[in-house]
């Protein structure tokens, strides 16, 4: 039998594993659909492939609806290639369905769609809203007695959002421990660095102040992931937070960093390159 030391190094190269697919996934769709958001999709794919598969979720792909089934909300909805690619990962719809991204008539639109796509809880693309499903959520399960967890992934840009701050508070109020939101600090938005457009800086202190327990990882450690992730689950009284560190664009190159690929799809030398890259494995 493994040891607990092997057995979580086995986990880690496995989900480094899935986050690389991931990766790959994400620059095949955006490409062939010709448009979509790469940039914040990339710097979300460790914290993606770290909740699907490193044992943060309770699901069912065979039983997209199990009532048992943790929660997880994409809040920053313009991710949704990254998340199409977690749920084909898992088993939710096959890879080949990918390739089909904002075509006419496929279940992966440009955002996420609950009443089309497998495994996507909630419509999601209107900023500042995830989270306050996410309260809902938490809070059904408080007042049904189930044991379900509801783990909500927002952008940094998106706290600017007023809504996301009275969701906090709410979530609060009603102690809601079945509940964590992970932060995709990335310090990139649409239009520039989010400290120039209208900075929602100090994220963790903001969420401290409203009486999360808040912790701070790097988005792109998965050991640092999954320790985090452990403590944020084993949190009590109060729902907790996590500020995840990362780089826009992460693993293509000329697009980390960058805003300009926040919206924009690589095409001809771009994604020849860019898929390139990400057949190796220079992102450890």
């Amino acid at each position: 039998m493994l040891s607990e030391p092997q057995k979580d190094e086995a986990l880690i190269c496995e989900i480094e594993t899935r986050a690389r697919a991931l990766r790959r996934h994400i620059i095949e769709m955006v490409g062939k659909a010709g448009s979509g958001h790469p940039g914040g999709s990339l710097s979300s794919s460790d914290i993606l492939a770290t909740l699907y598969f490193g044992g943060f979720l309770r699901l069912k792909p065979e039983d997209p609806l199990w009532p048992e089934r943790d929660r997880f909300i994409l809040s920053k909805g313009h991710a949704a290639p990254a998340l199409y690619a977690a749920l084909a990962e898992r088993g939710f719809f096959g890879k080949d369905v990918l390739l089909t991204l904002r075509e006419f008539g496929s279940i992966l639109q440009g955002h996420p769609d609950c009443r089309k796509t497998p495994g996507v809880e909630v419509s999601t693309g209107s900023l500042g809203q995830g989270l306050s499903m996410g309260v809902g959520m938490a809070l059904a399960g408080k007042l049904d007695g189930k044991g379900y967890r509801v783990w909500v992934l927002l952008g940094d840009g998106e706290c600017q959002e007023g809504q996301v701050w009275e969701a906090a508070m709410a979530a609060s109020h009603y102690r809601l421990d079945n509940l964590t939101a992970i932060v995709d600090h990335n310090h990139l938005q649409i239009d520039s660095r989010i400290e120039e457009v209208m900075s929602p800086e100090p994220i963790a202190q903001k969420f401290s102040a409203f009486g999360w327990e808040v912790f701070e990882a790097n988005g792109h450690d998965i050991q640092n992931l999954v320790n985090v992730f452990r403590k944020a689950a084993t949190v009590r009284g109060k729902p907790s937070a996590v500020i995840a560190d990362t780089v826009k664009g992460r693993g293509v190159s000329f697009m980390e960093n960058q805003k300009e690929w926040h919206g924009k799809a690589p095409k001809g030398e771009e994604l020849e390159r860019a898929l390139k890259e990400l057949s190796g494995d220079h992102l450890r």
